[in-house]
């Protein structure tokens, strides 16, 4: 059964804040940059990718591959197993800090491009299902002003809680950075855990202040005075193209069940020579005309999807692999790189060079 998110759009003095509620959905598809992540953490404390990924079927030389896609029930495996390879410290919020906005694809792009800070907010919770977070996210306005995020892991087992709520408050502290070296917005953290038995060095560390503990729930508290406050890298036109290509991959990787989910896997398996539609069908021991028609009933058809699997991998391989521009064209089944670039200009309203360009550090 397929689980999806509901939004809820608060609306506040200086503009709009969003509240990310639901549940998890543990078979949505999204990118191993999480795992990655958390196999790095465990070389840097001894030990290997291997013993990270231990029963979750994924390959280390996997996890580079920007055609695999793995789900939330991989993450909380490698976070399980990440946990008792590192049974003291703060793996969450040391993994949190190395969040990168500028390998987040369109989500990052969007954060990046957006006029001020409120904005940011409001796009980043939105779309959270975008990045790698696990949790829930409340954007609660404060009488004084300032505004409240509440961190929330409901539907993780208790036992990960805290490994995903300190995880997601490091993300934010380092999107905060990332959006500009120069903010502060961030007045003061509370955790609604107990503090550490090593002590709170990281915590002061990666948060810039330092926290309180046995709190009734985790806030994160902004400062209201700089939600307005314009970020160096704005771009209204550029943000507003972002969060619409932000919404439809939302929806698309939402959609990914039934036979339209079956078609896109056959797709990015031979996406260099794509199949017809008739070959898929075959695959699928079913006609092409029967194909056609549930993948109407889904809301989308075949080139739609082959569309949307030629826009994903050609933003993950501009970003993650660098590659030559001609090289991701022939990747993708093109035979010409004009054809390429005026596909991907279609999707993104830029040309693929120049949406690498914007996106490089």
């Amino acid at each position: 059964m397929r689980l999806a998110v509901g939004m809820l759009v608060i609306q506040m003095p200086t503009g709009p804040r969003v509240t990310r509620l639901g549940i998890v959905n543990w078979d949505q598809p999204r990118p191993p940059v999480s795992l990655l992540l958390m196999t790095q953490i465990a070389a840097d404390h001894g030990a290997t990718a291997e013993q990270c990924l231990a029963g979750t079927g994924l390959s280390p030389e996997q996890l580079l591959d920007p055609t695999v896609e793995v789900t939330p029930r991989h993450d909380l495996a490698v976070a399980r197993n990440l946990h008792q390879l590192i049974p003291a410290g703060q793996p969450g919020l040391e993994m949190g800090s190395r969040f990168q906005l500028s390998e987040q694809g369109i989500y990052g792009f969007a954060l990046l491009s957006s006029p001020t800070l409120g904005a940011a907010i409001d796009i980043g919770i939105r779309f959270l299902d975008l990045a790698f977070a696990m949790g829930t996210v409340q954007a609660r306005p404060l009488s004084d002003g300032d505004l409240a995020l509440v961190l929330d892991a409901h539907d993780i087992p208790p036992t990960m809680r805290r490994f995903y709520v300190e995880r997601d408050a490091g993300s934010i502290m380092t999107i905060q950075r990332g959006l500009s070296p120069d903010l502060h917005a961030i007045k003061h953290v509370e955790f609604g855990f107990p503090p550490p038995a090593d002590g709170i060095g990281l915590y002061r560390e990666i948060l810039g202040v330092t926290p309180t503990f046995d709190a009734p729930e985790t806030v994160l508290i902004i400062d209201g005075a700089q939600l307005d406050q314009p970020l160096p890298g704005a771009n209204p036109h550029t943000a507003a193209h972002a969060v619409a290509q932000c919404r439809q991959l939302l929806e698309s990787r939402r959609a990914r069940t039934g036979f339209a989910g079956r078609v896109r896997d056959e797709l990015v398996a031979r996406i260099d020579d794509p199949p017809s539609l008739d070959d898929v069908a075959a695959k699928l021991h079913v006609s092409g005309r029967t194909l056609r028609k549930y993948l109407t009933a889904e809301g989308t058809s075949y080139r739609l999807l082959l569309d949307e699997v030629r826009e994903h991998l050609a933003e993950e391989l501009l970003i993650t692999a660098r590659l030559p521009v001609e090289q991701i064209a022939h990747r993708l089944g093109y035979l010409e790189v004009t054809s390429f670039s005026q596909a991907f200009r279609r999707w993104k309203g830029v040309g693929p060079r120049e949406f690498r360009a914007r996106l490089r550090p």
